[in-house]
């Protein structure tokens, strides 16, 4: 549960008006009003005194609200607010990654990671091998391994302008918050190989030769007539087909 206390100076014996407000990007809403709650808090808020008692607290409570106060007296209404922050700290969640299966050598690769529920968010580090990968910051350790990649902890990506054959190996990424235990995602290999160039030259070769082949045959077929003998007889119904109309 939590607890949002607004205080008072006001005499007890002043009428008191009381509402609770919560402030959010896309406006301003009543949580608290007319003596009911209102919203997600309905059923699971009650006041104490004038602040509020919140049960089963949930990712969505987090914010900013506002207590109201008007107090009337003989000598005319009197006004009062004060405003709370609501941080509502959430464990994380086992985070999605995504490595690709194989990549070829020379070309960008990106790993991704990200979780949604933690709070305050995320941070992600990722794993190689089992080992914890050097965040770049061109000084010190991580400028000396000449590291080839770029690790943003703040977005969990894992990015590789040149991938090599160096880079082949088991990832795995994890994510923590400081709150609770931190998550990891299941470990996904990666295997990076060079670009096989025989491979490709067999491969326009064997088009070439399916193309030439299929030259030499529409070129043997017309020259039997076989193309003409066609056009011959179908033309040869059509005037048989008209003669019968006549």
């Amino acid at each position: 549960e939590a607890i949002l206390s607004c205080k008072h100076k006001f005499s007890k014996g002043m009428s008191l008006r009381i509402e609770w407000k919560k402030i959010q990007s896309q406006g301003v809403s009543f949580v608290y009003y007319n003596g009911e709650f209102t919203g997600d808090l309905r059923g699971r808020a009650e006041m104490l005194n004038t602040g509020i008692r919140i049960r089963n607290v949930t990712r969505k409570d987090s914010g900013t609200y506002r207590c109201e106060i008007s107090a009337k007296s003989e000598e005319g209404q009197r006004l009062g607010e004060a405003t709370i922050t609501l941080t509502v700290l959430v464990a994380p969640t086992t985070p999605v990654c995504e490595v690709p299966s194989s990549a070829m050598t020379g070309t960008v690769v990106e790993l991704s990671c990200k979780e949604a529920e933690g709070s305050p968010p995320s941070e992600y580090q990722w794993y190689k091998n089992g080992v914890a990968l050097l965040e770049k910051t061109g000084t010190g350790s991580a400028r000396a391994a000449n590291i080839t990649y770029t690790m943003n902890k703040k977005s969990g990506t894992l990015l590789f302008n040149t991938v090599t054959k160096n880079d082949t190996g088991e990832y795995f990424c994890e994510a923590s918050n400081g709150i609770g235990l931190s998550q990891k995602c299941s470990v996904k290999r990666m295997q990076v190989d060079d670009l096989n160039v025989s491979g490709i030259i067999a491969a326009v070769v064997f088009v070439a030769l399916v193309m030439a082949l299929c030259g030499l045959g529409v070129f043997y077929a017309q020259k039997k007539g076989y193309f003409t003998k066609e056009s011959s007889s179908q033309k040869k119904t059509n005037y048989q087909s008209t003669s019968e109309k006549e």
